[in-house]
């Protein structure tokens, strides 16, 4: 049996990957892993249904959307920005972490997180629900409605929802232009 492959390049946090010869039924999940090692992207169902996989997707109009990776072919991403949890804090030269993301600051402050199998599909629905949010700021009784909605498709088996919503509303109402005054 032959396993056909195909090129593929997309932009992977902020680096230019590829063209690189990729078999054409696999995951992006397993490309994440197996190709880059880039291993936060968790398999929590393999259904798509707990989104411990995704990944942030730059559209073409600038903005961000969360992608699942088990369920999604890597092709699918060809010429695409991709940015795992990995590709969320700022490095320095030397590639060591030199700050976190807002969301990834926020999580630690209210430890969000249990055991952190899930953690890295939260951190990227925030930082999406984030940027969502810098386009088009909501009234402040929306806020907990709009976490939720962002939130609730991730599914957290230690139950640790609370310091989540707690951790990503703290910095919703705390970053400016998020909410309108």
């Amino acid at each position: 049996m032959t396993i056909v492959t195909r090129k593929l390049s997309l932009t992977l946090n902020d680096k230019a990957i590829g063209p690189i010869d990729v078999p054409e039924t696999m995951m992006m999940q397993d490309f994440l892993h197996e190709y880059e090692n880039l291993t936060g992207s968790r398999m929590g169902c393999g259904q798509g249904i707990c989104h411990a996989c995704t990944v942030v997707v730059e559209k073409d109009d600038g903005s961000l959307e969360e992608m699942r990776t088990c369920i999604v072919g890597a092709h699918w991403f060809e010429g695409r920005k991709v940015r795992t949890v990995e590709g969320q804090a700022k490095l320095g030269t030397d590639g060591e972490i030199v700050a976190l993301s807002p969301v990834q600051q926020a999580f630690i402050e209210h430890f969000a997180f249990q055991c952190g199998y899930c953690t890295p599909g939260f951190v990227t629905g925030a930082t999406v629900l984030l940027d969502k949010l810098k386009r088009e700021p909501i009234e402040r009784d929306a806020v907990e409605q709009t976490i939720t909605d962002a939130l609730d498709r991730h599914i957290c088996r230690c139950t640790g929802y609370v310091r989540y919503f707690e951790a990503v509303r703290d910095l919703v109402l705390k970053t400016p232009g998020l909410v309108k005054a």
